[in-house]
């Protein structure tokens, strides 16, 4: 009997251990999902754009609008903002975008930038070459700084029967302030903020 209950505990504690790493690893593990399928309107990463589809013309026939979205997140200063609002691209064709971020406080503050796409079943079709958001950014004290993205949607977007009705994407920015982590030196006291 004894021999049957410590094999019962031990079923139940790795079962916990399971389920407690489980817990730890689904939010890196969801990130890493969306960022390889594009689920959730999480664009993809691209080493470079196919180049445009023939027939996509000035006209706007088979071109998608890209509007541009930002904002900041509570307890952040900056003044964020796209420096257009929205641009016409040819499905396949690289295109670069600027946003513009300012700090109008009187000390340095980091920022990073989370993104989204929508409607989310573009997401696995728009594409990140280059951007801002894959890095921490730092601005000095009232510094304004013009932070690109390159992009391109994917032609297959136009083929899809489940997203042939795309015409409007929106590029989504939201940026958050990087807390200063303070050290507690050998004496006990603070020592200087690390970022």
């Amino acid at each position: 009997m004894q021999r049957k209950n410590r094999r019962i505990a031990a079923y139940c504690v790795v079962t916990v251990a399971f389920m407690a790493a489980g817990a730890f690893a689904s939010a890196p593990l969801y990130d890493m999902f969306c960022r390889v399928t594009g689920f959730a309107g999480t664009p993809l990463r691209a080493a470079q754009a196919p180049g445009a589809i023939p027939g996509a013309d000035e006209a706007g026939e088979q071109l998608v609008t890209v509007r541009l979205n930002a904002t900041v997140a509570p307890g952040m200063p900056w003044k964020f903002q796209p420096v257009q609002r929205e641009i016409k691209v040819r499905p396949g064709e690289e295109t670069l975008a600027f946003y513009q971020a300012t700090n109008p406080t009187a000390r340095t503050i980091v920022g990073t930038a989370s993104f989204n796409v929508t409607p989310e079943k573009a997401g696995q079709y728009f594409n990140k070459i280059a951007c801002f958001c894959f890095t921490e950014q730092e601005l000095g004290p009232g510094q304004t700084v013009d932070m690109p993205v390159s992009f391109f949607v994917d032609p297959e977007l136009l083929k899809d029967p489940k997203t042939r009705d795309v015409v409007d994407i929106t590029l989504s920015y939201t940026f958050f302030r990087k807390e200063e982590h303070t050290r507690v030196s050998d004496r006990g006291d603070t020592a200087r903020p690390a970022n």
